[in-house]
C-alpha cells in the first residue's frame, strides 16, 4: 500500500452541523450516535468510525460536563490505545491517503468532545 506512508498534511475538527468544504478533504464521522437531523448526503462523509468513539458507558458518563472533561480525556485515551483501536486508527490515517483529516462530530461544545481527544491521539500516533 504506497499510501499508507503518506501522512496526512493536517487533522481538523469540524462539527456535524456546520457545512462540509473541501479543504476539509478526508471526513470522518467519531460520533457513536448519528447526528440528529443531518443526512448522509450533508455531512460528506468519507466514513463513519462509530467504533473508535468512546465506550457507551464513558460517553454516558461524560455527559458532556465540562467538570468531568479531564478525566474523561484520561479515560478516553486509555480506550484508544488498546490493539483494535490503535488499528483503527492507523487505518484511518492510511485511508486518508495524506489528504487533510476531518473529524467530524456531533456535539455543541467544541472544546469538550471525543473528537479533541481523537485528534490528539491521532497526531501522537503520527509522531511516533
Amino acid at each position: 500500500m504506497a499510501h499508507a506512508k503518506r501522512k496526512p498534511s493536517t487533522i481538523l475538527i469540524k462539527r456535524a452541523y456546520d457545512d462540509a468544504s473541501p479543504d476539509d478533504g478526508y471526513r470522518v464521522l467519531v460520533d457513536r450516535v448519528w447526528p440528529r437531523g443531518r443526512s448522509r448526503a450533508t455531512l460528506a462523509l468519507a466514513q463513519w468510525l462509530r467504533d473508535i468513539a468512546p465506550s457507551e458507558a464513558l460517553r454516558k458518563w461524560f455527559g458532556h460536563e465540562p467538570q468531568r472533561w479531564e478525566a474523561f480525556q484520561r479515560r478516553y485515551l486509555a480506550e484508544l490505545q488498546t490493539d483494535e483501536q490503535l488499528l483503527r486508527m492507523r487505518s484511518l490515517l492510511a485511508d486518508a491517503a495524506g489528504q487533510p483529516i476531518t473529524l467530524v462530530y456531533g456535539a455543541k461544545d467544541p472544546e469538550h468532545n471525543q473528537a479533541v481527544v481523537l485528534r490528539e491521539a491521532l497526531l501522537r500516533l503520527l509522531d511516533g
